[in-house]
């Protein structure tokens, strides 16, 4: 059983997924921003790969991504980073990305090199489901890495089966069709997130886009087995002041 999929054996419900970007603020605070989270109370670990054309990020993470990239942060720099992450890092870390940056790397080398360092799943928005399914899927499955799909609310119901069937680890609720840090009421989406619920889908679901404190983590938690919250926590961390300190204030508002 993956480390992602022991998360949900052990907490079903009210996981929290926290995205951060590689190299950001600064190039080396990678992972002491795994460690405090992880200090204080994330679940899991979707650590962003930043590029310079990203498709569904809003402006926050797109800045965050620039930033990473005039620091100096690559992929080869991010694994470079990993090597020491095991075992000082417990929780289950994801890798979200866009394939540009993954091919020019090498996909087979990538996937290598991931599990090497401890990843456990990717997030890969651009990666069609054919493609998935014809060349890509056979590698992420080799390595040992879970692979983990998104849906939003337009996706039919047949589209969600299907991508349910070839996720791993949990099912990716886009919460409204956008880019992330959208200031999305949950009440506009309960409506899906209960067709959801009601599929019974293999995977567990967490919901993301626009979850960004107490209230609106509650709210996905209501529908779903958790939330992802990204643009919020990159706002948090921006600015002056202690980096552990601004994860520990931050965390503690959504969690308290």
């Amino acid at each position: 059983m993956s480390r992602i999929k022991q998360v949900f054996e052990k907490k079903q419900q009210r996981v929290l997924n926290v995205y951060c970007t590689a190299g950001f603020p600064e190039l080396n605070s990678t992972v002491e921003v795994m460690e405090s989270l992880q200090e204080n109370g994330a679940d899991l670990i979707e650590l962003g790969m930043p590029y310079s054309d990203p498709l569904a990020d809003g402006p926050v993470i797109q800045a965050s991504s620039s930033v990473a990239l005039a620091n100096g942060m690559t992929i080869a720099v991010l694994f470079e980073q990993l090597k020491a992450m095991r075992p000082r890092i417990k929780v289950p870390v994801i890798l979200m990305g866009y394939m540009n940056p993954v091919l020019q790397y090498g996909f087979e080398r990538f996937c290598s090199d991931a599990a090497a360092v401890g990843v456990d799943g990717l997030i890969l928005p651009d990666l069609p489901e054919y493609e998935f399914e014809m060349e890509y899927g056979p590698i992420i499955r080799k390595y040992g890495l879970d692979f983990i799909f998104l849906v939003t609310p337009e996706t039919s119901t047949d589209r969600v089966r299907k991508l349910d069937q070839l996720s791993a680890g949990f099912l990716y609720a886009v919460s409204s069709s956008s880019t992330t840090g959208t200031d999305k009421q949950m009440e506009d989406v309960s409506q899906y997130l209960n067709r959801l619920k009601a599929m019974q889908l293999s995977n567990p679901i967490l919901v993301g886009f626009g979850i960004k404190d107490k209230a609106s983590f509650d709210a996905a938690c209501a529908h779903a087995n958790g939330a992802i919250i990204g643009s919020a926590f990159i706002k948090a961390l921006e600015g002056g002041g202690a980096t552990r300190d601004k994860v520990k204030t931050f965390l503690n508002q959504v969690l308290s």
